[in-house]
């Protein structure tokens, strides 16, 4: 028993809505993930990330490992402590960080050497290396490590990278061992091709895992191709374990995801939006650096119960924004935070009652009614 666990409450077409049970508490799924990157959401507190309705949050290999690293964070009590969250955290693997320094990295059998985007000092991850940081860190959620090319990128070159992947995620495993209250991820890859991610969907569930990642998408193949390849992805991975699709993404990307049997979801989007002054809502994109919001009274959302929408005008946030004050910063990812967790809870509600598609059908038509805002 590792002491976490997936619970199907309900489904609605491939739609499904579910709990992950772990000793840190309960994941209601679908579940959108905040990414506290560096052991912080980036402009907010972790009670104000609890209070918009995340169960949990995803920190990031590489960048702990760099720093303040792993050790460090160990001896200091492990991630939960160190960063004042009290529910689980899935930690990714530092695949995706480190096929992003394709120019400074060396890819073998054995791992990936890299040079630290910090100071250029040398650093090799392996699978038994990744899982021992992930160990120091005291990780809910482990993340297998994998190879993860971008796309598009030919039919061989995929090919290798999956095998490669699925032998990592052997070692991954081993290197795991017997950890009670911890659970191990797999990480499906094999790009865009149907038969690729059969194989390696196959040879994952061979190893066994607690819960199963579709990867490699979200890497420059558009929705159109994602939702695509999401059609059967999901389908080819265990029925009875929870499916996490990595680094997606934006509200229309989570809503279609789910809808093709998709459970978890992570994106630094709602963070990284708040702080460049875009907002998602019900009806689009507010950009409150535009000009137009200057002297309208109205707040983001009227119908956003967040700090940001019952407290201050867009006329404020313009303001703030414009004057780089960090309240900006503050309120916006606050707010778009707030929305990502509204989708989620819109979605449970609606598979659990059987209306998911009545309720996707409305969720299209308000941001379509909607007046969006060129970025």
């Amino acid at each position: 028993m590792t002491g976490i666990s997936f619970e199907k409450l309900g489904q609605d077409g491939k739609a499904r809505t579910g709990v992950i049970r772990t000793t840190r508490g309960d994941i209601r799924t679908p579940a959108f993930m905040p990414v506290g990157t560096a052991a912080t959401v980036k402009a907010m507190m972790p009670e104000s990330v609890a209070a918009t309705g995340a169960d949990i949050l995803l920190g990031n290999t590489y960048h702990l490992m760099l720093r303040p690293t792993a050790k460090r964070i160990a001896r200091l009590g492990g991630l939960h402590s160190f960063m004042n969250w009290k529910g689980p955290i899935l930690t990714d693997s530092g695949g995706f960080q480190v096929m992003s320094l394709a120019d400074l990295r060396k890819l073998t059998e054995k791992g990936v050497t890299f040079k630290s985007h910090i100071d250029g000092s040398r650093h090799e991850i392996t699978p038994e290396r990744s899982m021992e940081i992930q160990r120091l860190l005291g990780s809910d959620i482990v993340m297998c490590f994998d190879e993860c090319p971008a796309l598009p990128a030919d039919r061989t070159r995929i090919a290798d990278s999956m095998q490669l992947s699925m032998r990592w995620a052997k070692r991954s495993k081993e290197a795991f061992g017997d950890r009670p209250g911890h659970a191990l991820f797999g990480i499906q890859q094999g790009g865009l091709e149907e038969d690729l991610r059969a194989e390696s969907a196959e040879a994952l569930r061979e190893i066994g895992f607690d819960g199963y990642a579709v990867g490699g998408l979200a890497v420059g193949e558009g929705q159109e191709a994602m939702f695509g390849c999401l059609d059967y992805a999901p389908d080819q991975l265990p029925e009875d374990k929870s499916r996490y699709l990595m680094g997606v993404g934006k509200p229309d990307d989570i809503v279609g995801a789910v809808a093709r049997g998709i459970d978890m979801m992570d994106c630094v989007l709602p963070s990284r939006s708040g702080r460049t002054g875009q907002a998602f809502t019900r009806h689009g994109v507010v950009n409150i650096k535009n000009a137009r919001h200057q002297d309208d009274p109205r707040p983001l959302d009227d119908a956003c119960t967040c700090p940001a929408c019952r407290g201050y005008s867009r006329a404020y946030l313009h303001h703030v924004f414009r004057a780089k004050e960090i309240i900006a910063s503050m309120l916006l990812t606050w707010h778009n935070l707030h929305y990502y967790q509204e989708i989620m809870a819109g979605m449970r509600d609606a598979i659990a009652a059987g209306r998911f598609a009545v309720w996707q059908t409305d969720f299209h038509a308000g941001r379509e009614a909607g007046d969006i805002e060129p970025l």
